[in-house]
């Protein structure tokens, strides 16, 4: 009973996690597609706030809760090649986030902000873009590739 209530928030945690992360990229699209500075500084405030809310819980769960589980089953953890890698691919998506994303997110907040205060640089705005597209890709497809190891559990 235990296993499966914590493989449950296992699971639930990482449809959070992947499901908050995917919808980012949608609303920030969305909202430059509309070329709407309030539109983006919404989208943007909205991302940044969402990340705080189910992001970091979520991988604060994972984490956790994968842990736990692969106690309880006596897997040991960097010896068995799914959970190892798995727990590299989070690492690569965590520190892609922590180290580019993040601070992306919120240097194009500012930019936006700024640009409804009338001094708005589109340039600027459009190059934090590019790289917040290129850093996303990498903390969004790493920890979906670790969803795959962990559904099919290649030896």
């Amino acid at each position: 009973m235990v296993y499966l209530a914590l493989k449950s928030l296992h699971i639930v945690s990482v449809v959070l996690f992947l499901g908050n992360i995917i919808t980012g990229v949608f609303w920030k699209f969305h909202a430059d597609r509309s070329s709407e500075l309030r539109a983006r500084a919404q989208a943007l405030d909205g991302i940044i706030a969402s990340d705080r809310w189910f992001t970091v819980p979520g991988v604060i769960l994972i984490i956790a809760t994968g842990v736990t589980l692969a106690v309880l089953m006596d897997y040991p953890l960097l010896r068995t090649k799914w959970i190892g890698w798995s727990l590299a691919l989070f690492g690569i998506s965590g520190a892609a986030f922590s180290i580019f994303v993040a601070p992306l997110q919120k240097k194009l907040l500012a930019n936006v902000r700024a640009g409804l205060a009338g001094t708005w640089n589109e340039a600027e705005y459009h190059s934090l873009s590019r790289r917040w597209e290129i850093w996303g890709m990498v903390a969004t497809l790493a920890p979906i590739g670790a969803l795959f190891l962990m559904v099919f559990k290649p030896v």
